[in-house]
């Protein structure tokens, strides 16, 4: 089974669970966090781009999977990744640098799909 299968199944089964026993303010904020990412103004490939650099910075490796995961369903092209890469390096430091190498395996691995 691939790393991102993996991934997207145990999500969806969480997101599920939380929202089956979520309070209004829980759903709201999940609604939220969708639209967000629409296309709007800014494409959803530079929304998913964002969300990459932003889940690098916080160091959040299941936000850095799920965005990765989008990026690669919008299109992005391994030049563009490694910018966005390079930007969340500079803006979080040396602490990313794991967070940047586990994103990497992801990647790679999106790429064998």
């Amino acid at each position: 089974m691939s790393l991102r299968k993996d991934f997207d199944d145990k999500r969806e089964r969480l997101t599920q669970l939380t929202l089956d026993n979520a309070n209004l303010d829980i759903k709201r904020f999940f609604a939220l966090d969708s639209s967000a990412y629409r296309e709007g103004a800014l494409s959803v490939q530079t929304k998913e781009l964002l969300g990459l650099v932003a889940s690098l910075v916080l160091r959040c490796d299941d936000c850095i999977f799920y965005h990765l995961g989008r990026c690669k369903d919008e299109g992005v092209e391994d030049a563009e990744l490694l910018e966005a890469l390079n930007i969340a390096l500079v803006v979080g430091g040396s602490i990313v640098i794991p967070h940047l190498r586990r994103a990497m395996e992801y990647w790679l691995d999106l790429n064998k799909a």
